[in-house]
């Protein structure tokens, strides 16, 4: 059992902070890290080239949540759990572009800002397009209003956002020739470089011009000045960070694919992303240090989904089975840690509560002293108490559901089908958190149960669930 180290009541729940007191909120989202591509986990099964000192320190002071679940096994659903504490298919996000918020949703931004918080967002947004005036990324396009739903229509009074993917290193920019899917060295005369095709937005028809290096570098500069900014105000500050890395193509900087130059140009180009990612992260906690505000300031960090590509691919699932648009643990299960000292969330314990990104929309609004909704379709919980008592088991289960594919997850057992008409498979999580070995055939009972539940739970997501 995980029993936090700096709780003076485990047991209980404190009284909702008074607005004066309510804390900083900071959400970092890296894009398709899996679970084994931080060293953290190198003990338990991570991959041996991982390099996050920065991330390491964090876990050693904050909560590892090592049972940390992305609602989807890819990126937009995930996002879209995240803002409203619905699972994404009671939205219609049923994949990468595939829907957008809906215009009538309340975001966790819309909620904070209206209890008096400062909003901003940084990095990929993906949860609807940026633009209706031009061509950008994915599905901007001149008069494409129907899939129209930028940040500060939603909640955030900062911005600096694109619809979708960019290279890790000078994002605007790719080779004029020779630019890869996967990787590319960075271009130093920009006479070689041609426009990649996805702009940062951080307004009305504004854009960013001359963005060169790192792009979780460029994503923390903007975010580190918001928070400067609000803490100088003395307003409680609400900070999306949610970096491209390493989603391809990645692109590492000369120094970060130096540390990596023994290993393939991929592998080299893939590490070093995650490198810079793991720096960026080390400056929104300095930044957090040097505004007085890292003691009361709940940060979390997590991975939208598990890593891209096959099992040749540099992104490392750990121990676990499948990987990105999989069901299986190594699509869905990511890097989890939550750190907020003065709530008590701190102590570099290991929850092996199983959570769901889902659950930071009502975590988030319990520790701000605010009310959840009430409405039908909220599937988050609040994790405060759980992690608090040190639970290890949530009492409910976790569903999934993701083209052909649902998964039924409680505490201790998953039921999976990798199509619908094929048969469910049943596994002991706790005992094979591996998915070797199959126990339908031997647990009939459990199967029928739990597929009766997982149907019943389905019915409630409306059309694009069932």
């Amino acid at each position: 059992m995980f029993v936090p180290l700096l709780l003076a009541a485990a047991c209980l729940d404190p009284a909702p902070p008074a607005a004066s007191e309510r804390p900083n909120v900071v959400l970092i989202m890296a894009d398709d890290l899996g679970w084994g591509d931080v060293n953290y986990h190198r003990d338990v099964g991570g991959a041996a080239g991982a390099w996050t000192p920065h991330l390491d320190a964090l876990a050693k002071d904050a909560v590892r949540l090592e049972r940390f679940y992305s609602a989807s096994p890819v990126c937009s659903p995930t996002r879209a759990s995240v803002m409203t504490g619905r699972h994404p298919h009671r939205l219609g996000i049923t994949h990468a572009n595939v829907g957008r918020l809906p215009a009538e949703e309340e975001t966790l931004a819309e909620r904070l800002r209206a209890a008096g918080y400062a909003t901003g967002f940084f990095g990929k947004w993906h949860l609807g397009t940026l633009t209706t005036d031009r061509r950008d990324a994915n599905r901007g396009r001149p008069g494409n209003g129907s899939d129209f739903a930028p940040p500060w229509e939603y909640g955030f009074d900062v911005t600096f956002a694109t619809e979708s993917k960019v290279p890790t290193f000078d994002p605007l920019w790719k080779p004029r020739v020779g630019a890869r899917n996967t990787w590319w060295e960075p271009v130093a005369d920009p006479v070689n470089a041609v426009p990649y095709g996805t702009a940062y937005w951080t307004g009305p028809g504004e854009t960013a011009e001359d963005l060169r290096g790192d792009d979780s570098d460029l994503i923390v500069n903007r975010a580190a000045a918001f928070i400067g900014d609000a803490a100088v105000a003395e307003r409680p500050f609400f900070a999306v960070i949610w970096f491209h890395a390493p989603h391809l193509p990645v692109v590492a900087g000369a120094e970060d694919a130096a540390r990596f130059a023994p290993l393939s140009d991929y592998e080299k180009h893939y590490r070093g992303s995650v490198a810079a990612l793991d720096a960026a992260v080390g400056r929104v906690r300095a930044t957090l240090r040097e505004a007085g505000a890292a003691d009361n300031t709940l940060v979390a960090f997590c991975s939208d989904n598990g890593p891209e590509g096959n099992a040749t691919a540099p992104g490392s699932a750990g121990p676990y089975r499948g990987r990105k648009r999989d069901l299986y643990e190594g699509g869905v299960r990511v890097p989890g840690l939550i750190h907020w000292p003065a709530g008590g969330l701190t102590g570099g314990g290991r929850s092996s509560l199983p959570v769901v990104s889902t659950d930071l929309f009502p975590t988030v609004l319990a520790a701000a002293g605010l009310e959840p909704p009430t409405d039908e379709g909220r599937d988050g919980v609040n994790l405060l108490p759980l992690l608090r008592s040190g639970a290890t088991e949530r009492g409910g289960a976790i569903g999934f559901t993701f083209q052909n594919k649902d998964a039924w997850t409680e505490d201790r057992y998953k039921l999976i089908r990798t199509k619908r008409n094929a048969p469910w498979e049943l596994y002991d999580l706790l005992a094979d958190p591996a998915e070797a070995h199959d126990l339908a055939a031997s647990q009939p009972e459990r199967v029928e149960r739990m597929a009766d539940a997982f149907a019943a739970w389905r019915t409630t997501l409306g059309p694009t669930g069932r």
